[in-house]
């Protein structure tokens, strides 16, 4: 029997409806389908009964070992690339070198890092995954919502991001102590320009690295005035000109600016 470990944050997900429904709610693609952390393999198996190619990573050696006993004919076969090593370590530009959805139960504490990653990846273009509901809210709050931070305006810069369900703590083995959320975000497809487009969100991926720095410093201190986290690198005269000229007070705070504002801001500055 394999016990979860602690230091991996593994809760193993035992409920077949949701499992089922996670299958259900993913876009319907050609695309190869990458998996974080199979577990014991319950969801990678469903996504190979449906014709879907698989490479899963998986970081714990003892998982790796079931994994490769229990699915030897679908790694025979080439359905399934099971790579054993920390999906960060190999996550250097992309994790596959065609067009991928992205399927995962998240370990808590990794869970933002691997979505920023993905976020980031140009050959991914959807995430389904499972992470904490706290986490799920952040990445698709509105303005003036109290989660509404720099996670929120980079992934709905870039993508549709919806919370599909709910699931509940003791739908895993061991339940873990707080709430779980499926959440799904489908990039847009102009967000990065290419050559041929006219339009796009952000002309180059160096621009939207710099985006993401300059909304870190716009929510660095949440409490405080935007104008107070952002004038320590930016010329204070300039936001202050910005704000002005969009009728809005100069004592606003972060979660109250809007999004397409946001990039607005960084253009001008």
């Amino acid at each position: 029997m394999i016990i979860p470990k602690k230091k991996f944050g593994q809760n193993f997900l035992k409920d077949e409806s949701i499992l089922n429904k996670i299958i259900e709610s993913m876009p319907k693609s050609d695309n190869l389908i990458v998996e974080i952390g199979p577990g014991l393999g319950d969801l990678t198996k469903k996504l190979i009964e449906r014709k879907k190619r698989v490479v899963a990573f998986e970081v714990d050696n003892d998982l790796c070992k079931y994994l490769k006993k229990n699915f030897s004919k679908e790694i025979e076969s080439k359905n399934l690339t099971l790579i054993c090593s920390d999906v960060l370590e190999k996550w250097e530009e992309r994790l596959a070198d065609e067009r991928y959805d992205l399927v995962a139960n998240l370990p808590y504490y990794i869970a933002t890092k691997i979505i920023l990653k993905a976020l980031k990846d140009p050959n991914c273009e959807t995430l389904t995954v499972m992470v904490q509901k706290e986490v799920a809210l952040k990445f698709c709050a509105k303005e003036k919502d109290k989660n509404f931070a720099s996670l929120s305006i980079l992934a709905n810069s870039i993508c549709k991001t919806k919370i599909l369900f709910d699931v509940d703590r003791e739908s895993f083995y061991p339940p873990p102590k707080v709430t779980s959320s499926v959440l799904q975000m489908v990039k847009f497809k102009n967000y990065v320009k290419d050559l041929n487009e006219k339009e796009g969100v952000f002309d180059s991926y160096l621009e939207y690295e710099k985006f993401e720095s300059f909304l870190k410093r716009a929510f660095f201190s949440p409490r405080k005035t935007l104008i107070k986290n952002l004038s320590k690198h930016y010329d204070k005269k300039k936001l202050e000109k910005f704000l002005k000229e969009q009728d809005l007070p100069l004592n606003i705070r972060p979660h109250e600016l809007p999004l397409y504002l946001y990039h607005l801001l960084f253009k001008n500055i």
